[in-house]
């Protein structure tokens, strides 16, 4: 066990208090994994407007406190929720309809990632690592260093940094270095400067102790100019270092059970496959398909060109003239939801477009599919395949981030492989991948490999071992 070991876990997203991806989920189901090892974690996530009041109305004052950024000054409200989970309010700054996306992001999440800190003694908690997440904390680091190490009750903390996806980096203009509280001398190449910007993404990986992401494979190719975004250089040298690790994301299994999901049309488990065929007859009823015996693809994603949009397009022609459905949910990208919904229509026999956000359907979806359909450009880790496999929906995916991590290709002579991996981003290798699938579908090692997939290993108790070794390591890095 490891009840001495003291976390602060910072982040912007916490399921399901605020979420707009894998960032929210892994917040809200990696700490509570870590206590079950014994971790005395705590969370803190800005007390956004957009939360559901629901889900924190019986949250309690726990402190005040002024927060300085450069001259400006704002009071920061702590709020707790059972001593585990706090929450940063300001109305000036997040009391607003959207997470993201205003002009003083910069000012916003440094004002959180600062309060964040300066909470610790106001609520007695002294952690010995402070885990910031993604660019939107990316300065906690720079602030412990810098700022804070002086002070006694600081003075031995660590900081580790979890780069959830490098294509989103928190690049700013340079004068935004005085509304963040630090001044023009961190406008070097060996600190914020990025390319003629300030990078809160390069403020993280800069300074943490150590930085994590969220796969092996990903950690490689974020190292590589292909994949870096510009930060490959600095990757490589915190590499060399020792200091950059990847762990794969786990899951939620209780709440993504196909044997107890109150949402599933019919609960199954791999020993009872016919409830698995009859949520695919009853999705495909309530979706307006023929219930037919027939291979069905789904695609849950955000339409965006890095979740593989453009090879799916160029394919689309011919996956039609192939006796298949296609259901796809999700919104995104105006030219992708107008792909969709125009394949839709002219064969609303095969596919369903469902251009909308709906968590039930998703679950229906993921149950009721036989194959999942993720060919990404790139992927830091990907949850959408480990939904589909806890659910015996086989994924389709390119080899790339934590796709290549957690599905392996299925071998037909040895009947081992959870799922079928392209390696080329070309519209021609994720075709063969699809007729490596369809021919397997309905022979005798279909079911087998069915049960293969849901008999992996996805949950959050597995990887939150792994976690508590990289905190255990942190703590011996200077």
């Amino acid at each position: 066990m490891n009840d001495s070991l003291k976390i602060l876990f910072v982040s912007t997203e916490v399921s399901p208090y605020s979420k707009t991806g894998g960032l929210g989920d892994v917040a809200g189901s990696l700490p509570a994994a870590l206590r079950g090892k014994g971790v005395d974690v705590r969370v803190v996530l800005p007390k956004f407007g957009s939360i559901q009041p629901a889900l924190v109305k019986d949250v309690a004052v726990a402190a005040n406190f002024t927060v300085h950024l450069s001259w400006r000054a704002q009071d920061a409200t702590v709020y707790t929720a059972g001593g585990e989970t706090y929450f940063i309010g300001n109305d000036h700054y997040f009391g607003r309809d959207n997470i993201y996306g205003y002009e003083d992001d910069h000012e916003r999440f440094a004002f959180f990632t600062k309060a964040a800190i300066e909470m610790l003694p106001h609520i007695g908690f002294k952690p010995d690592i402070l885990h910031f997440n993604d660019w939107h904390t990316g300065l906690g680091p720079t602030y412990l260093r810098d700022l804070y190490r002086g002070f006694t009750f600081y003075s031995d903390m660590r900081s580790l940094f979890t780069i959830h996806n490098l294509n989103y980096q928190g690049n700013f203009d340079r004068q935004v270095l005085w509304d963040i509280g630090l001044n023009d001398g961190y406008f070097t190449c060996g600190d914020l400067e990025f390319y003629g910007k300030i990078s809160f993404m390069k403020a993280g990986i800069h300074h943490a102790h150590a930085v994590s992401t969220v796969s092996r494979t990903y950690a490689h190719e974020i190292t590589t100019p292909a994949y870096g975004y510009g930060m490959d250089g600095l990757l490589q040298k915190r590499n060399s270092e020792g200091r950059l690790f990847g762990i794969v994301n786990g899951i939620d299994t209780t709440a993504n059970n196909p044997e107890t999901d109150p949402r599933l049309y019919v609960n199954f488990n791999k020993d009872t496959l016919e409830g698995k065929r009859e949520s695919k007859r009853r999705l495909q009823e309530a979706l307006g398909l023929p219930q037919a015996n027939v291979p069905m693809f789904a695609m849950i994603t955000r339409l965006a060109e890095q979740k593989g949009l453009d090879i799916i397009s160029v394919i689309m022609d011919e996956l039609m003239s192939l006796d298949v459905q296609l259901v796809v949910l999700g919104t995104g990208e105006g030219r992708y939801e107008s792909l969709f919904r125009g394949y839709a229509h002219h064969f609303p026999h095969k596919v369903s477009a469902n251009i909308t956000f709906d968590s039930t359907l998703a679950q229906r979806i993921y149950a009721g599919a036989d194959f999942f359909l993720m060919p990404s450009v790139y992927e830091p880790c990907g949850l959408g395949q480990l939904f589909a496999l806890r659910h015996g929906t086989i994924p389709i995916v390119r080899k790339t981030g934590g796709l290549a991590d957690t599905v392996q290709h299925y071998n037909r002579a040895t009947g081992q492989g959870n799922g079928f991996v392209f390696e080329d981003y070309v519209a021609s290798g994720l075709m063969w991948a699809v007729h490596q699938a369809l021919d397997v579908y309905g022979t005798p090692g279909w079911e087998p490999l069915v049960r293969a997939a849901m008999s992996g290993e996805f949950s959050w108790d597995y990887y939150a071992g792994e976690y508590v070794a990289l905190y255990e390591k942190v703590m011996d890095i200077d």
